[in-house]
Order: structure tokens, then sequence, then C-alpha cells
């Protein structure tokens, strides 16, 4: 009976000093972890918070992408130094993509792409977004409002910075880095 009250009263104090209660953190916690992402590489696990309030469209795609395992065993096939590392491409070309119907941009001035942003590749056409995507090496203002900003690389920035360069203009790599596996947070045990 006396641990109960304690128990009660712990929760009590919880909700006093943060407003919330028990159920209503674990509530939150649940709904953080569906919105990151775990991208296992070579180098370790790259951590990433996904924007859904900036980029529904995108989050849901990448989401639904790493559920069927799509992103497993793709390359960073374009890979340039100062500047971004991009993968989501089962060919490895820079020309693939999913099965699945290419987005609308949702472009935004709320965010910037800057060190670990991570942004939705597409063509010329703004609305061609599928499932390749980059992360930013550096900032780099000239993609603001020009590219889909749908995540931030949280932990391990690290590791994608040590991610094989490609060489030339366009950076193609030879003999890429590939990632492992590429999770919603919420589905690994």
């Amino acid at each position: 009976m006396r641990r109960r009250k304690m128990i009660a009263a712990a929760g009590a104090v919880a909700t006093l000093t943060t407003g919330t209660t028990m159920s209503e953190d674990a509530a939150a916690q649940t709904a953080n972890l569906e919105d990151t992402i775990y991208m296992d590489i070579k180098q370790g696990r790259v951590v990433i918070q996904m924007f859904p309030d900036l980029a529904p469209l995108h989050c849901e795609r990448i989401k639904l992408l790493a559920r069927q395992k799509f992103y497993d065993g793709t390359p960073f096939h374009r890979v340039i130094e100062g500047f971004m590392a991009q993968g989501g491409d089962p060919t490895g070309t820079g020309t693939g993509g999913s099965k699945l119907p290419d987005l609308k941009a949702e472009f935004t001035t709320k965010r910037h792409f800057l060190r670990g942003t991570c942004g939705m590749a597409r063509t010329s056409n703004p609305d061609t977004a599928n499932s390749q995507f980059f992360i930013m090496f550096a900032p780099s203002s000239h993609l603001d409002g020009q590219y889909t900003i749908w995540g931030q690389v949280v932990q391990g920035m690290d590791f994608v910075d040590e991610i094989k360069r490609g060489s030339g203009g366009g950076g193609t790599v030879t003999d890429p880095d590939k990632i492992i596996h590429f999770r919603v947070a919420a589905d690994v045990k």
C-alpha cells in the first residue's frame, strides 16, 4: 500500500513539474520514435529526426520504404566532398527509384540546408522526388526553398563524414559505401 502511494506521488510530482503525465510522456516518446530513422552504415549508426510537420508526404514515403526494407543495401552513389552524400537509388546510377509515384515538392522556409540536413533528391522538375535522398556535409543556402527538407541527423554525423567520396564534378563513387539497415526507430526492438 505504501509503495503504491509513493508511485502515485511520484507521478503527481512528474505531472506538476513537467505538465504532462507519465503516460503522456510515454506516448510522446513513442511518437518521437515513429519519426526517427536509424540508418546503419559500416561506420556506425546514424540517427535522423524526421520533420513530418514540414514534409508529411516525404516523411511518410521514407517510413514506408524503410518498412519495406527498400533502402537496405543501397549505395551512396554520389558523394561530393564539402557538399553532400546521396543515396536511396537501388540501381546505384542516380536514375533509379522506387516503384511508387513521384512526390509533390514540400519546400519550406522554416528550415535551411545546414550540416546534417536530409533532403530529397529530384530532377529539374520540383515534383519528382521519389526515394533518393541526400545528407549535407556543410551548409548550402542555395538549396533552400529548392529541395524538400525531411530530416536532420541528430547522432552519428561523424559516421556520415566517413562515407567514401566520389570523384569528378558529379561525385560518382566507385565501389561505394552502402546502407546496411534503414529502419523506423519505433520498429526496432
